[in-house]
């Protein structure tokens, strides 16, 4: 907008200085010819006078018609938006033809939001309804499992068989947990409330999720983040996506191995660093890695699915922020989430 009040301020400064060349060219012509004539020197100054007051009077004329014309596209786009009933008819006019397209294209947008909000609702209900019937019986499964396990009769085979019958039923549990997560983030059915909260205690949360598998591995997890340190972020989401992070860190770092969390502040962002001593990620599959169910060549023996990356950074992402990685096989990886200040 203000480059075009600047052109038309070009535009009519040019127009000025062009009216004077001409005036001052013919009154110099004038003055060549007939030489100082009073009477011919009044009526052209009359001439030259008429002439500046009509075309003030046109430029006047052509913004009221201007202003005009903006006012009723004005008017015709609100009435659009709010349902009222059309200005101009089916008048045979470029007005006319704009708003009627503009209604099309209105009465078009309202369908489809009503379209995409009843397909949201469809999808609510049945992940509420998937959610709801799997709990029940995986919880059933693994709670009969657990005690066929701590049968004390029973021989060392149907043993094991049940213990995996629980191992197995709790990682189905956390991959339709994943999955309906997952699907509320893109449906946008989660709503995250970011706002200005400290980091350490997303961080702290997070670690604990993990602590006992890092234990198990003898592997040393270590926290550098002040207390003082904030962004803003909805802390319960933020524990959720270093968790996924924390987790790929635990599995993919050899026994009595090193992750270190780090937390610093700078003019933008807060960035939260997780770094490891793991097997690494092969270049060539750097780029993919948050991609949904992608799986690494270096990541395959292990077990997962592929989707704790993908909800991380879609976290994030919903909340201003962004996530960046660095890796050298057999080195370690390292995970920067950047989240703004406000």
């Amino acid at each position: 907008m203000k480059k075009y009040v600047l052109q038309s301020k070009v535009i009519y400064l040019l127009f000025f200085v062009l009216f004077i060349i001409i005036v001052s060219v013919y009154t110099g012509i004038l003055l060549s010819f007939y030489g100082m004539n009073l009477k011919l020197l009044y009526v052209s100054l009359l001439f030259i006078s008429l002439i500046i007051l009509l075309g003030a009077a046109w430029v006047w004329f052509l913004k009221y018609q201007f202003t005009a014309h903006i006012q009723k596209v004005d008017d015709i786009v609100d009435g659009a938006i709010h349902g009222r009933d059309q200005l101009t008819l089916y008048e045979e006019t470029s007005l006319s033809s704009l708003e009627h397209k503009l209604i099309r294209y209105i009465e078009t947008s309202k369908a489809s939001e009503q379209n995409m909000a009843a397909e949201k609702n469809i999808i609510k209900e049945l992940l509420s309804d998937i959610s709801h019937q799997t709990k029940t019986p995986l919880s059933n499964i693994m709670v009969y499992s657990q005690l066929l396990e701590e049968t004390p009769l029973l021989d060392a085979e149907p043993r094991h068989f049940a213990s995996q019958i629980k191992t197995q039923s709790a990682k189905l549990d956390w991959l339709i947990q994943s999955l309906i997560k997952m699907s509320r983030l893109e449906s946008g059915m989660i709503s995250l409330h970011p706002d200005i909260n400290d980091i350490l205690s997303a961080t702290t949360s997070a670690v604990a999720q993990v602590f006992n598998h890092a234990e198990s591995k003898r592997i040393t997890i270590s926290i550098n983040c002040d207390s003082e340190i904030a962004a803003r972020h909805d802390t319960k989401w933020t524990s959720e996506a270093l968790f996924n992070l924390l987790e790929n860190a635990v599995k993919y770092t050899a026994p009595e191995g090193n992750i270190h969390v780090t937390a610093e502040s700078n003019e933008m962002f807060t960035v939260i660093k997780i770094s490891d001593t793991g097997r690494g990620i092969a270049p060539v599959d750097l780029p993919h890695i948050f991609k949904r169910f992608y799986r690494g060549k270096n990541a395959r023996d292990a077990e997962g699915v592929g989707i704790g990356l993908f909800l991380a950074r879609e976290i994030i992402s919903a909340q201003g922020g962004y996530i960046k990685v660095s890796s050298i096989p057999d080195k370690g990886t390292a995970f920067s989430i950047f989240l703004p200040h406000r």
